[in-house]
C-alpha cells in the first residue's frame, strides 16, 4: 500500500470518528495539545470550538496560520469570531465549502463541554507554579 493511500484511509477514519461524534450529539473532551477556544461561544449561546491543533500541524507548516493566516502564538489572543470566519478569515480561510467544510457545519467545531475555559490543553504554560515572594518580601 502507498503512502497517499495510507494517507487516505487514515483520513476517512478521523472522519468517521468524527462524524460519528457529531452525530450523537454528545460534547467532546480536548484532548492534549487541543486548543478550547471560548472567548464569545458560550456568551453568543454556542458550546466552545475545540480545535484539533495537531491534526491540523501534520498537514500544515506552523506559518500557514500563525503567519498567513494571524492566529497568535497565545489562546485567545487573535480576537476570532464567526462574523470573521464566515468573512473567510482565520478558521475561514481553509472551512469555506471548497477546501474544508463550511461554517454550517457548526457542531463539528462548536462541540466542547460548556464551561471550558479558553486554553490549550495539557500546555506547561499552565502548570508552571506562580512566582514566590522576592527575597526581602515578607508573607
Amino acid at each position: 500500500m502507498n503512502h497517499a493511500t495510507r494517507c487516505g484511509r487514515r483520513f476517512a477514519l478521523l472522519l468517521a470518528l468524527a462524524g460519528t461524534l457529531w452525530l450523537t450529539g454528545q460534547p467532546v473532551q480536548a484532548e492534549y495539545g487541543d486548543l478550547v477556544l471560548n472567548e464569545n461561544a458560550e456568551k453568543e449561546g454556542m458550546p466552545p470550538v475545540i480545535f484539533p491543533h495537531w491534526f491540523h500541524r501534520i498537514r500544515f507548516r506552523c506559518k500557514v496560520c500563525h503567519a498567513d493566516l494571524g492566529f497568535q502564538f497565545k489562546a485567545g489572543g487573535s480576537g476570532i469570531n464567526m462574523l470573521k470566519i464566515i468573512d473567510g478569515q482565520y478558521c475561514g480561510a481553509c472551512h469555506n465549502g471548497e477546501i474544508a467544510w463550511s461554517v454550517e457545519n457548526c457542531n463539528i467545531c462548536h462541540s466542547g463541554k460548556p464551561g471550558l475555559p479558553t486554553q490549550v490543553i495539557g500546555s506547561r504554560l499552565g502548570k508552571l507554579a506562580p512566582p514566590g515572594p522576592t527575597q526581602g518580601q515578607q508573607k
